[in-house]
């Protein structure tokens, strides 16, 4: 049984050898334990550095794609290169490395098929107040949106089971965090959350460079998100405000007009004629968005069965990363979504 640990990184020369001294070479329920790192357009010896330390798989892009492309391709090149399960971890080395044997644990005694590293941010003082009622809040939403409980959904220590793996289909550009929570509990995905300990901190994040801009991308992803899966329950929402605006104002034109009076009032009616419209309008937009999220979904299990079937015959999964040794020079030609 082989476990992969892949890991994304973006000018990490500094800190990767830290983080890779760090990561088990053996691991309780697998007889092999491999690193891949996902190089996502580094310009300085983030490659070299990686190779000299014993990576065994290297992918890489010429340009900087993202965190999510760069999660997506090491999926796929995961998947190839024959992983059972599959841990993903930053390079910062944020994340202890002995808390892996913890993640997998739920896995192998198939109890999940995604696990969840819960850093408990309210202990640890590095995280500002504001930083810790946002995580907390985020984390609230998304699992009210998904059914599934998360107390740490963005915490990028994650494992996943082979079939995680080969179901999950990251679309999001900026991030990948919310976006699989999300589709494990559309998908029906058993998802688990274990403890989990940090390091200090070795560097900012740079996932976004001011909470403002963070709070607006993550905001607008995981509306973005649930708004691909859950279509007509979002249109039908936002047609019930003018639908009910234009009731209540047909309802008081009425009024007026049992009264005798309604010609003084024929603006009310315009306007209730104008809102009823814009709720039809929207709740047709909803409609064919749910026709067409289901058209997706057909696509989605015909890429899953393809993926299932290519692999049972011993051939790369499609769309695939091509995952290379650390020893051959030659990055991955990975479609960016």
């Amino acid at each position: 049984m082989k476990l992969i640990i892949q890991i994304p990184c973006l000018n990490e020369e500094r800190v990767l050898p830290q983080t890779l001294a760090e990561l088990p070479r053996e691991v309780p329920g697998f007889d092999t334990v491999e690193w891949l790192i996902i190089d996502d357009g580094s310009t300085d010896k983030t490659v070299e550095v990686a190779r000299k330390n014993g990576v065994d798989h290297i992918i890489g892009f010429s340009t900087n794609r993202g965190l999510a492309a760069a999660f997506r391709a090491g999926l796929q090149a995961s998947l190839e290169c024959g992983a059972e399960v599959i841990v993903h971890t930053d390079a910062d080395n944020q994340y202890a490395a002995a808390s892996i044997r913890d993640l997998v644990r739920p896995i192998l005694e198939e109890h999940a098929d995604m696990v969840i590293g819960d850093r408990q941010v309210w202990k640890h003082p590095e995280f500002g107040f504001l930083k810790k009622c946002l995580q907390r809040l985020g984390s609230a939403l998304v699992s009210q949106l998904s059914g599934v409980r998360v107390p740490d959904v963005t915490s990028g220590f994650r494992a996943y089971s082979r079939e995680a793996a080969i179901t999950l289909n990251v679309l999001s550009e900026y991030t990948y965090t919310h976006e699989t929570v999300i589709q494990a509990g559309l998908h029906n995905l058993k998802v688990v959350s274990v403890p989990v300990d940090i390091n200090p901190k070795t560097r900012p994040s740079r996932l976004f460079r001011s909470m403002g801009g963070y709070i607006r991308r993550s905001t607008a992803t995981i509306l973005r998100i649930y708004t691909l899966y859950k279509a007509f329950r979002v249109f039908t929402l936002l047609a019930l405000l003018p639908f009910t605006a234009g009731l209540l104002l047909g309802v008081r034109f009425l009024a007026f007009y049992m009264a005798g009076n309604g010609a003084g009032h024929i603006q009310s009616l315009i306007l209730c004629a104008v809102l009823l419209n814009l709720s039809f309008i929207l709740f047709l937009i909803g409609v064919l968005a749910d026709l067409i999220g289901f058209n997706r979904r057909l696509l989605e299990n015909v890429l899953i069965r393809m993926r299932t079937a290519s692999e049972s015959e011993g051939h790369p999964a499609p769309y695939a990363a091509q995952s290379t040794n650390s020893n051959t020079s030659t990055s991955a030609n990975t479609n960016n979504g």
